[in-house]
């Protein structure tokens, strides 16, 4: 079980709609890459829900520099460079330039506390459904990633699937790759909570409470959530008929939790 002893709430999502909270959620997927049109989410929310929408006419985010992938994605933060220039939060393949250029937005960008999300996959081979955190990237090597889930579609069963759960260094020295896809005994077509918990020198996730990996390292950085549903294609048409769609990833909460004393702290949490 998770101890949340050390921790108090900070960011309680249960999306109870009917807009998302603009206070917390920027509804495009790293603009900066591609423009905010060809990266806006697709989703409706209300009632309790998230629900993350590829639909049949939905354009490529970037197909320039990542073929046909069709993303709808959230993100708690974003920044770039000017247009034309390099600089850009997450640096995925190599010659990337700004098309768009994005000013700073820091809405939830925490160094280390307890992060979790509770959601159902698609079953979907072509889908992927993702809960991460990113570096904000305020100097280019702060850019570790922490995945506290991501489930691909060809990895759903009916009772059972693979959960990969890790750490990416990207550009950050200082981490290197730690990251294993998990065998659990559930079915993920329903809903079901992971987590992750994010201190000094280590992270821990969990499914459902249980712990199911330990790293020990950890970015020490502040970093931003992305909550995100992919497509994977081979080219311009949709992957499945056109009576699969919309794919939708059903999200019914989102927490962050900060610790009370220590590194990641509010400063009046410290005693005296």
């Amino acid at each position: 079980m998770i101890d949340r002893s050390g921790y108090e709430l900070e960011v309680d999502e249960a999306f109870g709609g009917p807009d998302l909270d603009d206070r917390l959620w920027l509804p495009n997927y790293l603009p900066h890459w591609s423009s905010r049109e060809a990266t806006r989410a697709r989703y409706d929310v209300g009632g309790g829900q998230l629900r993350l929408r590829i639909d049949a006419d939905q354009p490529p985010w970037n197909p320039e520099k990542d073929g046909w992938i069709r993303v709808s994605g959230l993100q708690t933060g974003q920044s770039s460079g000017p247009v034309g220039s390099r600089s850009g939060q997450l640096q995925f393949t190599d010659g990337l330039i700004v098309r768009e250029a994005r000013p700073v937005e820091a809405l939830y960008t925490p160094t280390y506390g307890l992060f979790e999300v509770r959601l159902a996959a698609i079953p979907d081979p072509a889908n992927m459904v993702a809960l991460w955190m990113i570096g904000f990237e305020d100097r280019p090597e702060r850019s570790g990633e922490i995945c506290i889930c991501e489930i691909f579609g060809r990895d759903v069963g009916t009772n059972s699937a693979r959960i990969g759960v890790g750490i990416h260094p990207w550009a950050d020295p200082a981490l290197r790759e730690d990251f294993d896809q998990v065998a659990v005994e559930i079915d993920v077509r329903g809903s079901h909570w992971y987590a992750a918990e994010w201190r000094p020198g280590s992270v821990r996730f969990y499914i459902d409470e249980q712990l199911v990996k330990v790293v020990d390292q950890a970015p020490a950085y502040p970093m931003q959530s992305m909550l995100t549903l992919y497509e994977f294609g081979t080219g311009p048409e949709p992957v499945s008929p056109a009576t699969a769609y919309p794919k939708v990833a059903v999200i019914e909460r989102f927490r962050g939790w900060r610790p009370i004393y220590g590194p990641g702290a509010r400063e009046a949490a410290f005693p005296g």
